[in-house]
């Protein structure tokens, strides 16, 4: 079974910076693209980031590019997010999924407790 566990959301200022961690089980991690997902307060998912197999290539969502990192760990089985100058509108929970990451994440977000909520506030 497909497991992913994310961490290292919280609460901060404008301008701050989190590091967003995913632990994967259940599957070949590092036989998979791997994708981090957000969901704001009220709207729908929104795609931010993703890295190939073995982080050679990493792609971002244009409101995120150069504030936001991706990096993985296959001898760790871990996916980061790397979060600096921070904005209010980062705000929302956000997800990591295995490619295709639409089903999975609707089907996570929709049973709720799950993800890391990323709160940007002054």
């Amino acid at each position: 079974e497909v497991q992913l566990v994310e961490s290292g959301g919280g609460l901060v200022q404008p301008g701050g910076s989190l590091k967003l961690s995913c632990a994967a089980s259940g599957f070949t991690f590092s036989d998979y693209t791997m994708t981090w997902v957000r969901q704001p307060p009220g709207k729908g998912l929104e795609w931010v980031s993703r890295i190939s197999t073995r982080g050679g290539m990493t792609e971002y969502a244009d409101s995120v590019k150069g504030r936001f990192t991706i990096s993985r760990d296959n001898a760790k089985n871990m996916l980061y997010l790397q979060l600096n100058n921070l904005k209010t509108e980062d705000t929302g929970m956000y997800y990591c999924a295995k490619e295709p990451w639409l089903a999975m994440t609707e089907a996570r977000a929709k049973d709720g407790g799950q993800g890391t909520q990323v709160t940007v506030s002054s």
